[in-house]
């Protein structure tokens, strides 16, 4: 019921800031909810992906995404993402070492990079922005951030909204609202491609799942009202100071109590 209940703050979150819905999901599924991290972040692809869709199509509705840009990042993004989900993950082994009575497993090592994830978006967010002159990034800046993006979306289910609202803000200059719109398409379009081509690994229980998503998508409304109050870029530093604080528990509970 908790967990239920914490679904909502994914919604709120991709609402008013257009990110931080996996590093949210995640951990709520895992800690929370008892989930391996292969499962969660399996159904954190399904969960981000359709509470980013309902947000894509309102921003679409209100002309507030960049179609261009969308498509040129989310190509390479999403086949990256598929390749990663569907056939890196199930090859990576379930023990990678171990060192005495500590057991370096699969489920630890894909919690720690998630983690890593989440620091290193914290500190996205916490810093100062300051905007650059360039107009539009190259092609190949576009290809690579796509494929980085998607490479982050397939192993730990992310959708990279932390990496996509700054290219956006700072490389095209998009007013904030534009840019949390695009973000929803292209983690719209990662996710659920990453999601479909991970299925066949992954066991589903489909009514625990779209219960958190109704929840998330519920939230992503609330989020919604909230930036016509809120401005969203206020609320990046201290969302950023409570992604930190979490990505550095994972990373002391999974090394020091995971065998406990």
């Amino acid at each position: 019921m908790i967990g239920y209940i914490l679904a909502i703050f994914v919604g709120i979150s991709l609402g008013l800031i257009g990110a931080g819905g996996a590093i949210l999901t995640v951990p709520i599924l895992v800690y929370v909810m008892k989930m391996d991290a292969v499962t969660a972040t399996g159904y954190s692809l399904f969960i981000v992906g359709i509470t980013s869709l309902v947000g894509a199509t309102r921003s679409l509705i209100k002309k507030q995404v960049n179609l261009r840009m969308a498509f040129l990042f989310g190509i390479p993004s999403i086949l990256t993402a598929i390749i990663v989900r569907t056939w890196v993950i199930p090859i990576i082994p379930q023990v990678l070492f171990g060192v005495d009575s500590f057991v370096f497993t699969k489920n630890i090592f894909l919690l720690l990079l998630f983690a890593a994830v989440m620091i290193a978006a914290s500190i996205n967010m916490i810093k100062p922005q300051k905007l650059h002159v360039e107009k539009w990034p190259s092609l190949f800046s576009l290809i690579m951030t796509g494929i980085l993006v998607g490479t982050l979306t397939g192993l730990v289910g992310a959708g990279g909204g932390f990496l996509i609202i700054p290219a956006l803000v700072l490389f095209l200059k998009l007013p904030m609202k534009k840019a949390v719109g695009t973000s929803l398409l292209i983690i719209t379009l990662n996710t659920l491609s990453s999601f479909i081509g991970g299925m066949i690994h992954t066991h589903i229980e489909w009514e625990k799942l779209l219960i958190f998503t109704i929840l998330s998508v519920g939230g992503i409304f609330i989020g919604f009202g909230l930036s016509n109050k809120i401005p969203g870029p206020k609320l990046k530093p201290i969302f950023g100071w409570f992604v930190l604080s979490m990505g550095i528990f994972i990373i002391l509970k999974e090394l020091l109590f995971s065998n406990y």
